[in-house]
């Protein structure tokens, strides 16, 4: 017996095209009851600032073709068979291999995506133009056990000063789960280790400035009940739920752009899903609308950066699968280090 399998009438820069859709009615979200057909009718609903903010660029597809309580997988490459509207582009991944990867262009290659189960979209921080240098200067601040989302709202705004001193004006999203991420629009000069390097400095002056609150350290023993500024999601093919993408938690909440009055007023992200965001957009529209529109530079954090080398606070830590870095600190949690074996001063 054929499944069952419907087909939508998407509009586009090049017309309506129609994008079949199997098995409309198999439920993604169990506690809400929302099903692949209502994702599909979400993505085409928010396509314009969704693809304003993920589009043309490098994404990466999560993948759940049994629902978000089942199994997940992540495509970066086009699976054979993808229409021909669903571009890519060729990317350097820090391995030193290339290969193409999936890029959404138009609303039909959003709704496609949703036809392969995809619940959330991780764009990179880079446009097809020039995949190696961001155009924007991302910072993940990650509540850690003991904290929540009031603990990252209360630490966001201290941040945007950090920034604004070093001459970054930040937008703001909530990460669709206990989180915020913060986004500078930046001119693409800055190859992705550079950019880097100028989280980190943003992320140390903020921990300066509020050391109970506020931590940079790479080893969970050591963060404490502090909101961790996670500069690893500034590195090459590290990437966060983008902007508008559902999140596969059971509430459905909703990765979402929002102003710093909304922030100082009190928002609740649980509020902001996929059910929710369509009226949402209606009524106030997208804050992130004029995003890209005045892009900054980070020669004032990389001069931060420099002034803290030269102070003696090295690199810091890389994620496990990235090839061992010039400076690096060992990759051994502090407790299991045994000084005997491993001088506090060797970047083995």
């Amino acid at each position: 017996m054929a499944s069952e399998r419907i087909t939508l009438t998407v509009a586009g820069p090049d017309g309506d095209r129609e994008v079949g859709l199997s098995s409309p009615n198999r439920v993604l979200w169990p506690e809400l009851g929302i099903t692949k057909r209502e994702l599909a009718e979400y993505v085409i609903t928010v396509a314009a600032p969704f693809l304003a903010a993920n589009g043309d660029r490098p994404v990466s597809l999560e993948r759940f073709p049994g629902g978000v309580d089942g199994e997940r997988f992540y495509s970066k490459n086009p699976p054979k068979g993808a229409p021909a509207f669903v571009e890519t582009v060729t990317v350097r991944y820090n391995s030193g291999r290339r290969h193409p990867q999936i890029v959404l262009t138009e609303p039909a290659a959003v709704v496609w995506a949703a036809q392969m189960n995809t619940v959330v979209f991780h764009p990179w921080a880079s446009l097809t133009a020039n995949t190696d240098n961001p155009v924007e200067l991302r910072i993940d601040l990650d509540p850690q056990p003991g904290t929540g989302f009031a603990d990252a709202a209360a630490v966001a705004p201290a941040l945007r000063d950090v920034l604004a001193e070093a001459g970054l004006t930040a937008f703001l999203k909530t990460s669709g789960n206990r989180g915020i991420h913060v986004f500078c629009p930046i001119e693409p000069e800055w190859e992705f280790l550079d950019v880097r390097h100028a989280v980190i400095a943003a992320g140390r002056e903020l921990e300066r400035r509020m050391p109970d609150k506020v931590t940079t350290n790479w080893w969970k023993e050591e963060r404490g009940e502090r909101i961790f500024v996670d500069f690893n999601q500034a590195n090459r093919d590290r990437t966060m739920a983008g902007a508008y993408s559902p999140r596969a938690l059971p509430g459905a909440t909703v990765s979402t752009p929002i102003t710093w009055d909304e922030l100082e007023a009190g928002v609740d992200p649980e509020s902001f899903t996929v059910r929710s965001i369509p009226d949402r957009l209606a009524d106030v529209g997208d804050p992130w609308a004029d995003l890209l529109a005045r892009p900054g530079r980070i020669d004032t954090l990389l001069e931060w950066w420099q002034r803290d080398l030269d102070d003696g606070l090295g690199e810091l830590n890389f994620p496990p699968d990235f090839p061992k870095m010039p400076g690096e600190p060992p990759r051994v949690q502090p407790s299991r280090i045994n000084p005997d074996n491993w001088p506090k001063e060797t970047d083995a």
